[in-house]
């Protein structure tokens, strides 16, 4: 696809207007931007699709000869915010809405979907992965498997993005696990809490160091975050909204 063919962000936005998620128009770029930047014949992976927001986006942008592959079972598992387990019924509806906002956005053909959950789909595609995005399981656990799993099969140079980084404590806590001192992943910057890295950190320990330290000085932010979480989550929006005062939203 030629940047001629290919529709802008401002088009591709209006078309996920309307559909499901969590992603902020800043988010949005970062994914139009990695998916528009990847290699001809390349591929890319989105674990946690949701009801298809990120997916157009990324189909939208990438080149026709690119492989985009979600993955989500659909199943009612940490189907969003505080909805860890038992939507079952939620999720088969986010199923077929998924495969309707595809449809509608023109980017259904475009997209392989894989209907499993993570850790048993690492089969599913072969090769290296030019662009992967990840916002599965929140919970610790899950959260390190799929950076750890699907990180290792990143190409060199390639970029992972990872939804709820400093915004999650499952998610924050399987960062500092997996990439505070990894000797691979560049921290290269957020999008709130999507983060951007780049398979591409060299420099040995004073890089690694130095990654570290731009990695770390998020924690206030996502103290912040938690803060806010915990507010929210106590009925602070419901005080907020009886005295005709804004209602933060919740972070992502």
């Amino acid at each position: 696809m030629s940047p001629e063919s290919r529709p802008d962000l401002a088009t591709v936005s209006a078309r996920v207007a309307d559909v499901q998620g969590w992603m902020s128009p800043g988010q949005a770029s970062t994914l139009y931007d990695a998916a528009a930047n990847c290699p001809n014949g390349g591929t890319i992976v989105e674990i946690g699709s949701f009801q298809g927001r990120s997916t157009i986006v990324l189909a939208s942008a990438a080149a026709p000869g690119i492989e985009v592959v979600a993955i989500d079972p659909h199943a009612g598992n940490d189907r969003g915010p505080q909805e860890y387990d038992g939507f079952e019924d939620a999720a088969a509806d986010d199923h077929a809405t998924f495969i309707a906002n595809l449809e509608q956005a023109g980017v259904r053909d475009r997209v392989r979907h894989v209907r499993m959950f993570s850790d048993a789909a690492l089969g599913e595609v072969e090769g290296s992965i030019d662009v992967l995005y990840i916002d599965g399981a929140h919970r610790f656990a899950p959260a390190r498997e799929d950076i750890r799993d699907w990180g290792a099969r990143v190409g060199d140079g390639g970029t992972m993005l990872i939804h709820d980084s400093f915004s999650s404590i499952g998610v924050t806590l399987a960062i500092l696990r997996e990439l505070l001192v990894g000797s691979r992943f560049r921290y290269v910057g957020r999008s709130r809490s999507m983060t951007i890295y780049r398979a591409d950190l060299a420099g040995g320990l004073g890089a690694r160091l130095s990654n570290a330290g731009r990695q770390l000085a998020q924690l206030p932010w996502f103290v912040k975050n938690l803060a806010q979480k915990l507010a929210l989550t106590l009925g602070l929006g419901k005080v907020l909204a009886r005295f005709g005062r804004s209602v933060p939203e919740w972070p992502y």
